[in-house]
């Protein structure tokens, strides 16, 4: 029984260590982004902002797949 209990001690320091030493890399860790990152986080901004517009009926008409038994 005391075997256990040492081993789950063990375990439980191991972790705590090792969860010691992740963080202590985390804040260590400056990270810096490129500017090929920071190209395509404006580009998907550009993107996203592009979607967002609200068509008009003529847009919607002038995009739409179906229009007719034509499309068929």
């Amino acid at each position: 029984m005391t075997t256990v209990i040492i081993g789950i001690a063990a375990l439980t320091v191991l972790a705590l260590a090792g969860w010691a030493v992740a963080e202590g890399k985390y804040k260590a860790d400056a990270y810096q982004s490129t500017e090929a990152e920071k190209a395509a986080e404006e580009k998907t901004r550009e993107n996203q902002l592009r979607q967002e517009r609200e068509l008009g009926i003529k847009d919607v008409i002038r995009t739409i797949s179906a229009k007719g038994f034509s499309a068929v």
